[in-house]
This record gives structure tokens, sequence and C-alpha cells, in this order.
């Protein structure tokens, strides 16, 4: 494990969900699933050639972490879907469990973000996707 990968894990273990760190800053957030990526991208954070660590890793949140240009994935959870973006986007990533699919919070059915993007294959696409769902979400919650 490289130095950035320990530092990334203390804060995971410090209670946050993911961190985007480089050799002098890290980008944390303690929001739940893939709202933080979201907010990253939507700012136009620069995050080329970064570590990203996550808790939970599936293929919506991999694409998102391709758009953001991160060099390394470390998660907790990495779903195969997820393995597979990174696979086909040439994006390096460690893991401590690799799972089938990612689950929903409830336990009894698959991410509502997984399903968004299980049939696409292209980031900018997925995207797009992952935002109508999030605010599906919110609609859905009110």
């Amino acid at each position: 494990m490289t130095k950035r990968e320990e530092r990334g894990r203390a804060l995971l273990q410090a209670g946050y969900t993911c961190a985007l760190i480089d050799e002098d800053k890290a980008l944390c957030s303690k929001s739940r699933g893939v709202a933080p990526l979201c907010a990253w991208l939507q700012s136009g954070e620069c995050c080329d050639g970064m570590l990203a660590v996550d808790k939970v890793v599936g293929k919506a949140a991999a694409f998102l972490y391709v758009l953001l240009g991160v060099e390394k994935v470390y998660a907790l959870v990495l779903s195969e879907s997820a393995e597979k973006v990174f696979l086909q986007f040439g994006i390096a990533y460690a893991f401590e469990e690799k799972v089938a699919a990612i689950r929903n919070r409830a336990g009894d059915g698959f991410c509502p973000m997984e399903q968004a993007v299980l049939a696409i294959d292209e980031p900018k696409q997925a995207y797009q996707e992952i935002c109508r769902t999030l605010q599906s979400l919110k609609e859905n919650k009110k």
C-alpha cells in the first residue's frame, strides 16, 4: 500500500465516505453515494492524477471517477461492473472486497445508481443518467 493509499484509508477510518488525494491536498466528503463525486465534477475541480479512496464503488461511481480524471481508485468494496469500467478506461484500482453488484441501502435490491447505468458504456452518458436518477430520487422523497 502506498503512502497516499494509507492516508486515504485513514480518512475512510476517520468517517469520510470518499476522498480525492494529491501530494499537497485532499478533497474529502462524508456524504453518501455518488453525490460528492457529482459535486466535484460540477465544481470543475481539477482531479487529474489524484488517488480516489471510497467505501463503495459501483459502476456509476466508476464512470464518475473516469470523468474526474483520477489516476487510481482504492475501494473498500468494488463491484465487478466497476472493475470492468476501470479496465476499459485504463484506471488503476485496488480493493479490499469485490462483489457481484452493489446493493441498495435497505439491502433488498440493487443500488438505483447501478440500475441507472446498467446498459451504459460511455462516461458522459452515464453522468447524465446519474443526474436524472438523483433528481428523480429527490423528487420521490418529497
